[in-house]
């Protein structure tokens, strides 16, 4: 099983940065759509940042702006810069390839159609590894 670890969390003030880090055990991890996903109190996981296996990125509205997702193929490792984090930001936050629970349909529209549009199956089996817990006070 790929192991995916999220790692970096921790509690902020209002306006402060972070930045997430996530190590992958797979050695082909480079050609993967991997993606960060979040999910607070009470609410559905979302989406928040994508990267294709060319580099291309794609964020969700509320982050645009502010986060900056990136990968390290060398050392298979994928990041998330979170600035001006806000109090809604607040959540557990983990890394994930879509790839491990979209259908072959779904996968076919595109990296970041999946991870942004496609609601998350946290009950796909393997989809999920260890989260951080990012929480933005006020």
């Amino acid at each position: 099983q790929v192991r995916l670890v999220a790692s970096g969390g921790g509690p902020v003030q209002s306006g402060g940065s972070l930045k997430l880090s996530c190590s992958a055990s797979e050695y082909s991890y480079s050609d993967w759509c991997m993606g960060w996903f979040r999910q607070a109190p009470g609410r559905e996981r979302e989406g928040v940042a994508v990267i294709d296996g060319d580099g291309g990125t794609g964020y969700a509205d509320s982050v645009k702006g502010r986060f900056t997702i990136s990968r390290d193929n060398t050392e298979k490792m994928l990041y998330l810069q979170m600035n001006n984090l806000k109090p809604d930001d607040t959540a557990m936050y983990y890394c994930a390839a879509p790839e491990s629970w979209a259908s072959p349909n779904e996968y076919q529209m595109g990296c970041q159609y999946v991870a942004l549009q496609v609601p998350p199956r946290i009950n796909a089996p393997g989809a999920w590894d260890q989260g951080t817990l990012v929480n933005v006070s006020s």
